[in-house]
């Protein structure tokens, strides 16, 4: 079950828990949150009315594969206090072993619903990540697109660890409600790891390359590929030089894991 950080922020009333709606699975030794995008909206939702802080972070099947090749990896994504399913391999997986995770929460989609949310509600965000180009880009369309988005800083993602610490405190001192980290992996993970306490956001959430997405430098699947879970087909065929060995080899890895521990469960 979910495992919310509460400490006391702003002069916030003494903190309440935040109701776990949802069970969490184990999808091949990862727990995952088995809600709706609704759903996590809501989690979010009573995450800043009370006070409390939470780290989002997503899967999808290559970083499953990855988590088992990098244990830095895999221990910074279980530090997240709560971890989504942002592939529909992953959804797929769940079913074929008995769990049933409801449906896809991609990073990219619930950032736009919380983008929705707080600009109505006058949550305050800080944007970390991308090329300064893209990161601007961005804002630029966040502030186009929610009306009265509180944004209240950014930073470009192209930082040393030796810098780490520098943007952390750049962070704190803007005193955001939700911070959306735009960096890839594992590097982002780490930083969320490292920094998430430190950065007193009452949100962190992983958003990988969702500014490029977003700034229009990369396009996304359409939708119909993206509800038949072919989202990663459609980035392959647009960039094969560079994601052919990403996608085919975990996506073959990570069919063999689940048919492995499918085989595993039928023989107990």
């Amino acid at each position: 079950m979910i495992t919310a950080h509460f400490t006391a922020k702003r002069e916030i009333p003494e903190p309440r828990p935040v109701p776990a709606r949802c069970p969490t699975y184990q999808v091949l030794d990862v727990p995952i949150f088995a809600s709706t995008i609704v759903q996590a909206v809501e989690l979010v939702s009573d995450v800043i009315s009370s006070g409390g802080s939470i780290q989002i972070g997503v899967v999808n099947a290559a970083k499953i594969v990855n988590m088992r090749r990098n244990p830095e990896l895999r221990k910074a994504v279980l530090d997240s206090d709560v971890i989504f399913a942002d592939g529909m391999s992953v959804v797929w997986a769940s079913r074929i072993l008995g769990c049933r995770l409801p449906e896809r929460v991609a990073g990219i989609d619930l950032m736009y619903k919380i983008l929705e949310r707080g600009s109505k509600v006058g949550w305050r965000f800080y944007c970390l990540g991308a090329t300064s180009e893209v990161l601007m880009k961005t804002c630029d369309v966040f502030k186009s697109k929610f009306p009265g988005i509180r944004l209240v800083g950014s930073h470009h993602g192209y930082f040393s660890s030796s810098d780490s610490k520098d943007v952390a405190e750049n962070i704190r001192r803007a005193r955001p409600d939700v911070v959306f980290v735009a960096i890839s992996s594992p590097k982002k993970e780490k930083f969320m790891s490292q920094w998430g306490g430190f950065i007193d956001a009452h949100v962190v959430h992983g958003v990988g390359g969702s500014f490029d997405v977003v700034s229009g430098k990369v396009a996304r699947a359409p939708v119909a590929w993206q509800r038949i879970g072919l989202e990663w087909l459609y980035r392959l065929l647009r960039e094969p030089k560079r994601l052919w060995r990403r996608y085919l080899v975990t996506n073959t890895m990570f069919i063999a894991l689940v048919i492995r521990e499918k085989l595993r469960r039928l023989l107990k």
